[in-house]
C-alpha cells in the first residue's frame, strides 16, 4: 500500500483522561456505552423471572433479537444525527429512547408490550454506543483517543459482568420492573452530566441522502441471522443464515458502488486500510458469541453452581477489558501493529485450549485452567481493540465521514456478534445431546476462524501510522470541533 506517514501525536496518560478536565467526558461516553452493554446481559438474567410473571414463552428469544435489531439500525445513523443534532442534542435524544423504552419494558402487562419496549431501547442503545465512538474523535485531543478507546470498548466486558450479577440479585428478589426503572433513572442522570460536561459541537445539514439502500439490506441480513438463532435447528437454520451472508454481501456491494451510505467512501478506497481494520473488529467480535454457552458447559461439564458458572461465562470478557487497558499505553507504531496482528492468534490458542480441555468430571485444575485460557482469549480482543479505533478515527478527514468511521466500528462489532451467536447455537446444536462434542466443536470452529483472522489483521495492522496525510490531516485539541463550541 503506497501511503504516506502519519504524523504520531503525543502520548496521552489515562491520569489526563481520568483528570478532572476530561473526567465528566470520559464518564459520559463510557457510561452510555455501559448502559447498552449492561442491558443486553441484564435482560437475559431477568428473562425467566418476567416469563413467569407475564407468560410469552414462546417470544423468549425474540426479547434479544427485537434490541439487538433496533441498535443496529439506530447505530447506522449515528453520523447523520450527530451533524444534524450535535453532540448534546444527539446523546439527549439516545438516553431519551433508552429511557423511554427501559419504563415501557417496566410497564409492560404482556411480552408484546415488553418486546416494544425492547425495540424502543434498542434504538436509543445504539445511538449511545455509537456515539460513545464518534465522539472519541470529537471530544478528546488526539493523544487520548487510544485510552478513549479503550475505555469506551472496556464497559462491553464490564457489562457481562455487571449485567448478570444485577439482573440475578432483582431477578432472586422478584423485582425485574425496578431493575428497569434503575435503568431509566440512570439515563436520566448521565443526561444531566451530559448538558453540564460534553463539549458542544457545530450543527449542521447532513451533506447526504439517507442511505435506504444499505439501511434496508443491512438490517434484513442482520434479522436473517437473529432468526437463524431462534427457529429449530435444520433446514430453516441454514435457510435463514445463507440468506444473511446474502444480504451482508450485497450490502457491501452496494456501499462500494453507491455516492452515500453508511461506511466512509475511503473504506473502498485503493490503499487504504479501512476496511481491514472493520474486518479485524468483525473478527475479534466474532469471538464473542461463545459466551453465552460457556455458563451451560460450566454447568453441565463441571458441575459449577450457577454463580461460578456465570463468573466463568465473563472470563472472556474480564480479559479484555483488562488487557487493553495496559496495551492502550502502546505509543510506537511497530508495537501496535504487532498487537493488532498477534490478537487473533492469541484468541485462538486460548479457545482451542478451553475446548480440548473439555471431558467428564474435570479436576478443580482443569477447571481453573477453563478461566485461565477463557482469559486468554480475551487478552488476545484486547490487545489491539483501541489502536483499531485509533485507526478507524484517524483515516478520514471531514466531520460527518469522521464520525462514519468512527461510529462503523460499533456498527460492525454488533453484526459480528449477532452472526457470531447465531453461528454458536447452530454448531452446538449439531452436536447435542453430547455436551463435550458441542463445546469443542464450538471452541475448535471458532478457534480456526480467528485464526484465519490473523491475516486480515495484518492488513489492518497497516493502517498504524500509515494514513494518507493530505487527504486526513490529524486532529489535535486545536482542530478539534469540540475545541470552539458553538450553539448547540
Amino acid at each position: 500500500m503506497t501511503q504516506t506517514p502519519h504524523r504520531t501525536a503525543p502520548a496521552g496518560s489515562w491520569r489526563e483522561l481520568l483528570g478532572s478536565h476530561h473526567a465528566p467526558i470520559a464518564s459520559v461516553l463510557a457510561g452510555g456505552v455501559l448502559l447498552e452493554a449492561s442491558n443486553v446481559y441484564l435482560t437475559t438474567s431477568l428473562l425467566p423471572t418476567i416469563v413467569g410473571d407475564i407468560g410469552g414463552a414462546e417470544f423468549y428469544a425474540w426479547t434479544m433479537m427485537t434490541f439487538l435489531l433496533a441498535s443496529v439500525v439506530s447505530s447506522m445513523m449515528v453520523s447523520r444525527i450527530l451533524t444534524q443534532q450535535g453532540a448534546v442534542r444527539a446523546y439527549l435524544l439516545a438516553l431519551g429512547l433508552f429511557a423511554l423504552g427501559s419504563l415501557l419494558c417496566a410497564a409492560s402487562p404482556w411480552m408484546w408490550a415488553l418486546l416494544a419496549g425492547r425495540a424502543v431501547q434498542g434504538l436509543g442503545g445504539g445511538l449511545l454506543a455509537g456515539l460513545g465512538y464518534a465522539l472519541i474523535q470529537r471530544a478528546l485531543p488526539e493523544r487520548l483517543w487510544a485510552r478513549g478507546a479503550a475505555l469506551v470498548s472496556a464497559m462491553w466486558g464490564v457489562g457481562n459482568i455487571v449485567g448478570p450479577v444485577v439482573g440475578g440479585v432483582f431477578a432472586q428478589l422478584d423485582a425485574w420492573r425496578v431493575t428497569f426503572v434503575g435503568l431509566a433513572v440512570v439515563s436520566a442522570l448521565i443526561g444531566i452530566v451530559v448538558v453540564r460536561a460534553l463539549p458542544q459541537t457545530t450543527r449542521s445539514r447532513s451533506s447526504e441522502s439517507v442511505p435506504w439502500g444499505s439501511l434496508v439490506l443491512l438490517s434484513g441480513g442482520v434479522a436473517a441471522v437473529g432468526i437463524a438463532g431462534v427457529v429449530p435447528s435444520g433446514l430453516g437454520t441454514g435457510v435463514a443464515i445463507v440468506v444473511g451472508v446474502v444480504l451482508g454481501v450485497w450490502f457491501l456491494r452496494h456501499e462500494r458502488r453507491g455516492r452515500n451510505g453508511i461506511l466512509p467512501r475511503v473504506t473502498f478506497a485503493a490503499g487504504s486500510s479501512l476496511g481491514w481494520v472493520y474486518l479485524t473488529v468483525a473478527v475479534l467480535a466474532f469471538a464473542i458469541g461463545t459466551e453465552a454457552f460457556i455458563p451451560l458447559f460450566g454447568q453441565e461439564i463441571g458441575g459449577l453452581m450457577p454463580f461460578v458458572a456465570g463468573l466463568l461465562g465473563a472470563a472472556l470478557s474480564l480479559g479484555w477489558s483488562i488487557t487493553q487497558v495496559f496495551t492502550a499505553n502502546a505509543t510506537a507504531i511497530r508495537s501496535r501493529r504487532v498487537l493488532i496482528t498477534v490478537g487473533p492468534l492469541v484468541i485462538a490458542a486460548g479457545l482451542a485450549a478451553y475446548g480440548l480441555l473439555q471431558h467428564e468430571g474435570p479436576s478443580p485444575l482443569v477447571i481453573a485452567l477453563w478461566f485461565a485460557t477463557l482469559f486468554l482469549a480475551g487478552a488476545g480482543i484486547g490487545l489491539g481493540f483501541p489502536h483499531l479505533t485509533v485507526a478507524a478515527l484517524g483515516s478520514t478527514s471531514g466531520e460527518e465521514e469522521g464520525a462514519k468511521a468512527a461510529a462503523a466500528v460499533n456498527t460492525v462489532f454488533i453484526i459480528a456478534s449477532a452472526f457470531s451467536s447465531a453461528m454458536a447455537g447452530v454448531l452446538v446444536n449439531l452436536a447435542m445431546p453430547d455436551i463435550v462434542a458441542a463445546a469443542r466443536l464450538l471452541m475448535l470452529v471458532f478457534a480456526g476462524v480467528t485464526l484465519v483472522g490473523a491475516f486480515v489483521a495484518r492488513g489492518a495492522s497497516w493502517g498504524i501510522g500509515a494514513a494518507t496525510a493530505e487527504e486526513n490531516p490529524p486532529s489535535g485539541p486545536t482542530s478539534t470541533p469540540a475545541s470552539a463550541p458553538t450553539s448547540d
